[in-house]
């Protein structure tokens, strides 16, 4: 037999295999409809669990991969039962499509003027009513309070990782994500305009852009001192008036606070990259939105979390960013922060998290926004 002969065979059996998948999936409808008629839920655990069961205890050939198989037939089932019953909070919560507004909005931004997160809002802003706040909760208060319409945080970094502060406040705050960019952040040497570079013996600056430059720290022999934020080294430095020491910040850092820029782009490898968010109290979601962020808890159950997992993989979504975080009160149990590409007006992208928010025990939507 060759491999043509053999292709012709498995093409028979997919034929076959088709037209009873299609009397397979008439069946679903049809459970569908009596489940919507008789108010039953989507999900039958026990169900599902004697159908794979049998499944691996039918086959006498491979019973690991049928069942594998069979789990996504299953799967694809419930998303169409779930699209036919139709009555979802989560889909009656976000069908309201609306644009973030850009002007004439008040903006809470974490830190001073000059820091990262201040230039992440001129990104995100064209004209607003900027406010800054010490810490990253004190921006979720003034968002909760009404005191700002948003807030603008960094929620991730190429060398740093993630910002977990940041995703546990949005769970406990239930806000959502309207925005976001990922931007180049520079690292420049700024001093006192009448200071050299050959009166520099100490740089300031936060912990993680002095890591990030200390190749270049080293090679000078200058001492590192860390403080909060690049800005406030910058501040620290135009008010302390030392000209020996410089601090590494931005350049609009520099300009805020009257400081040159003794040297340019000092950190160790190629512009590292932070990755900031818009949140609102409010759900916003652009026409062209290409993200959504979830947060969701699975069983304790063997693949449960593989289970999910493929459900993306049926659908073809691209997983973009997947992490778990402990669960507060609760002993090893956790919690599963999502990103992927995807709009819902997608119809498939829907029915998907339809079904997903009515099969874990904890589901979270942060968010359907634009990103560059």
């Amino acid at each position: 037999m060759d491999l043509n002969d053999i292709r012709q065979e498995i093409d028979s059996i997919d034929n076959e295999l088709i037209k009873l998948l299609e009397k397979r999936m008439d069946c679903t409808k049809a459970v569908g409809e009596y489940k919507r008629a008789n108010n039953i839920p989507v999900l039958d655990q026990n169900r599902q669990r004697v159908i794979l069961d049998k499944v691996e205890n039918t086959c006498e050939k491979y019973p690991q991969q049928i069942k594998f198989i069979f789990e996504d037939i299953m799967n694809v089932s419930r998303m169409s039962q779930t699209r036919i019953i139709s009555k979802n909070s989560f889909k009656e919560n976000t069908q309201t499509i609306s644009t973030m507004p850009t002007g004439n909005v008040k903006v809470a931004c974490q830190g001073i003027r000059g820091a990262n997160s201040h230039i992440a809002c001129n990104e995100f802003f064209d004209d607003c009513d900027l406010s800054f706040y010490k810490t990253f909760a004190d921006v979720f208060d003034a968002v909760e309070k009404d005191e700002a319409d948003f807030g603008v945080l960094p929620v991730e970094n190429t060398s740093g990782g993630s910002v977990s502060d940041v995703y546990d406040l949005l769970m406990s705050h239930n806000f959502y994500i309207v925005s976001a960019k990922a931007m180049s952040i520079s690292h420049n040497l700024c001093a006192l305009k009448q200071s050299t570079f050959e009166d520099i013996e100490q740089v300031w600056s936060h912990p993680q852009a002095l890591s990030q430059c200390s190749s270049f720290i080293s090679k000078n022999n200058f001492s590192p001192i860390a403080h909060s934020n690049t800005a406030i080294a910058a501040k620290k430095v135009m008010e302390e008036k030392r000209l020996n020491c410089a601090a590494i910040c931005s350049k609009l850092a520099a300009k805020e606070y009257g400081l040159q820029i003794l040297k340019e782009d000092i950190q160790d490898y190629n512009k590292s990259t932070t990755r900031f968010i818009v949140i609102s109290k409010k759900l916003y979601i652009s026409e062209n939105a290409n993200k959504i962020s979830l947060c969701f808890n699975v069983e304790h159950e063997e693949g449960a979390l593989s289970k999910v997992l493929n459900m993306f993989s049926l659908l073809g979504l691209n997983l973009t960013k997947i992490e778990s975080r402990p669960m507060k009160n609760a002993e090893f149990d956790y919690l599963f922060y999502l990103d992927f590409t995807g709009n819902l007006k997608d119809k498939s992208v829907m029915d998907f998290l339809c079904t997903l928010s009515e099969e874990v025990k904890v589901f979270s939507f942060m968010g359907n926004y634009y990103e560059d």
